[in-house]
């Protein structure tokens, strides 16, 4: 039975043990809908394992997790991603060999239950092209439908990726570093295109770079040793002392 819909994503004391080890233990979030909500902290705080349960990669060992008040604890991420929440930039998700339009029209297929066919009709495929570049147009693209996604720079690869996670109609998008091996040319514009496509979306990010982090979030939960250590606006996680004790040595974030 489905609880508080004001939360998009909430969890509830989820934990993760390998063996003798908890690698997550008694994480609580509350997600409110339409917000972008970030998880940082040092190297080992659990922030990877933490975003795995919340997007079903791995089951929790204790907890529940819900998606618009639904329990989706024992779900998998498939049937997640049927209930409108997709991660993003876990692994590359273009298909080098491909156009950038044959991208997002495999993604458009995948969303209305159709594997990609190259025996199918020719009309089947394209009754589908308007959709895709309407979606190109949204992330900046639509002046390269035609080029052959390995032939992009590595920004525009990342918003590819964007537009073929929009193919498939989310209301709760998780992304997995979406700055990680970015030059500073191409941060900013990414940045611009997260924060473009959260209008109507619940947007959650782990994400090292702690200027796009005071930059996109609403509100940030710091993870220490597997368990949140505080939750905040930027302004007050960046300054509290406990924080800036995690976080001595650097801040950058494997």
């Amino acid at each position: 039975m489905a609880e508080n819909r004001d939360y998009a994503l909430e969890a509830r004391g989820i934990g993760k043990q390998f063996g003798a080890f908890w690698a997550v233990k008694d994480v609580d979030l509350k997600i409110p809908q339409g917000s972008i909500h970030a998880l940082i902290g040092p190297n080992g705080a659990g922030k990877t394992t933490c975003f795995n349960l919340l997007t079903k990669t791995l089951q929790p060992s204790t907890g529940q997790i819900l998606l618009n008040g639904e329990d989706i604890s024992a779900l998998r991420t498939s049937e997640v991603a049927r209930r409108g929440m997709v991660r993003s930039f876990q692994i590359s998700a273009t298909f080098t060999d491909m156009t950038v339009l044959e991208n997002v029209r495999v993604a458009l297929q995948s969303k209305h239950g159709h594997a990609y066919r190259f025996w199918s009709p020719i009309s089947s495929i394209y009754n589908l092209d308007a959709r895709a570049m309407e979606l190109l147009a949204d992330v900046g693209l639509a002046d390269v439908p035609h080029l052959k996604a390995a032939e992009l720079s590595y920004g525009r690869k990342r918003a590819l990726e964007i537009a073929t996670t929009l193919a498939l109609d989310p209301k709760v998008m998780l992304l997995d570093e979406p700055t990680a091996g970015m030059g500073h040319e191409d941060i900013e514009p990414i940045t611009q295109l997260i924060r473009k496509v959260s209008a109507g979306r619940t947007i959650v990010i782990v994400e090292h770079n702690l200027s796009v982090v005071s930059t996109l979030s609403d509100r940030i939960t710091v993870l220490q040793g597997g368990q949140v250590l505080m939750e905040g606006t930027y302004g007050e996680v960046s300054s509290d002392e406990r924080v800036i004790a995690a976080y001595m040595g650097g801040v950058e974030d494997a």
